[in-house]
């Protein structure tokens, strides 16, 4: 075992950030180290994730609102800052590591400030905002993705390719087979739009699967997870249609979900393609259009090319386009079976391991880290997503 160190982690906002913040804090603790957490109101809300970790909720702001607004959050990141920089002198880490979002800043500029080694870890496909700030001044980048946008080149040299970590629930469906898929068995369907639920999904999904040839419908399974506003309305309309269907606002048992969906609809949000790829599970993508520098529709990219995936343009997912895509896949489980293994080859299982590895390395004679890669598998011709 290595020598007990403390680590800082900063992140807030989603579930995008906190999701791989909790996964590396539940590898470094098991590795005897210490942790805190650095976030803000909304990103300690996600029951589970941080029980028995020191947390710490500290002002941060958000640049947005004009001048007003910016005065205002340089305001709240400065005092922030200020409370981060205290904590450090009692809790003394040897590294603070930032997950994006505006909470995760404070915490960066401290650490700065007290000459702490830092680094920052980006799970989308394009470098975020508070993360590309401060790309310049941390002493490392953990990339999910081979390719991302926005990450300048001078930068480069910093970088490590170690993927998006995973809880360990998901991470153990790795082992687990596709499940079975019989020509006249059950077939099951996972809708999920995310920490945040995704409204789009509960008006066009119900009536998408409606469309379905009766045959097929009376097979489906829907576990469906909808925000409080739209689910009742949700739940008449699958109702009204006959579908089988279990609705939640909020699904603790995601990875059992996971594991026994055939076909997975949903946003494009990092922890989910994360998920997804690691489980090994073809999905239907509706990227967030509203997403910050359209991160979602590059997030789906590398999945989609695979093999893994079809991406629908939030314009262009209606049900018809639904039922097209679903009735392609319902009707060809080796393809469909296929997709699976496409979407796993896009995974990368030992992200928290690699994450963790880079984490401990900060402040040591710089070298070179080895890195998470997706592994060569062995892949059928029939594809489900053309």
């Amino acid at each position: 075992m290595s020598t007990a160190r403390h680590f800082v982690l900063a992140a807030g906002g989603t579930g995008g950030h906190m999701v791989p913040a909790a996964a590396l804090a539940a590898e470094l603790i098991k590795r005897g180290h210490y942790v805190a957490l650095i976030s803000d109101e909304r990103g300690v809300r996600f029951p589970g994730l941080f029980e028995g970790i020191q947390t710490h909720i500290l002002p941060a702001g958000r640049l947005s609102g004009g001048p007003i607004g910016y005065i205002k959050a340089a305001s709240a990141m400065l005092k922030g800052r200020a409370m981060a920089i205290e904590l450090y002198k009692s809790f003394r880490p040897d590294a603070v590591i930032g997950f994006g979002g505006y909470p995760a800043l404070p915490a960066l500029l401290a650490a700065f400030n007290q000459g702490i080694p830092t680094a920052v870890h980006e799970q989308n496909a394009v470098l975020g905002r508070v993360n590309r700030l401060v790309a310049n001044k941390v002493d490392a980048i953990a990339t999910s993705y081979e390719d991302v946008a926005r990450l300048a080149p001078k930068v480069r040299a910093k970088t490590h390719l170690v993927g998006n970590p995973v809880r360990d629930a998901v991470l153990a469906l790795r082992s687990k087979p596709y499940p079975l898929l019989e020509e006249d068995g059950i077939f099951r369907v996972l809708v999920t739009g995310g920490s945040q639920g995704a409204s789009v999904l509960s008006q066009v999904v119900p009536d998408g699967l409606s469309l379905l040839p009766v045959a097929f419908r009376r097979r489906l399974q829907v576990t469906h997870q909808a925000r409080i506003e739209d689910i009742d309305a949700c739940r008449a309309k699958y109702a009204e249609l006959s579908i089988a269907a279990d609705l939640a606002t909020y699904l603790p048992d995601l990875p059992e979900q996971l594991a026994w969906a055939h076909v997975v609809i949903a946003r494009a949000g990092a922890s989910t393609l994360a998920e997804l790829t690691c489980a090994g599970r073809p999905a239907i993508l509706v990227p967030l259009p509203t997403a910050t520098d359209d991160h979602q529709t590059a997030n789906a990219r590398e999945m989609t090319q695979a093999g893994g995936a079809r991406t629908i343009d939030q314009r262009n997912f209606t049900p018809i386009e639904l039922a097209k895509q679903m009735q392609r896949l319902g009707l060809d489980p080796e393809a469909l079976q296929n997709a699976a293994g496409r979407a796993r080859s896009c995974g990368r299982p030992d992200a928290v391991r690699d994450l963790a590895d880079l984490v401990e390395s900060l402040g040591d004679t710089p070298g070179d880290m080895p890195i998470g890669a997706p592994r060569a598998v062995k892949l059928g011709k029939r594809e489900a997503f053309a």
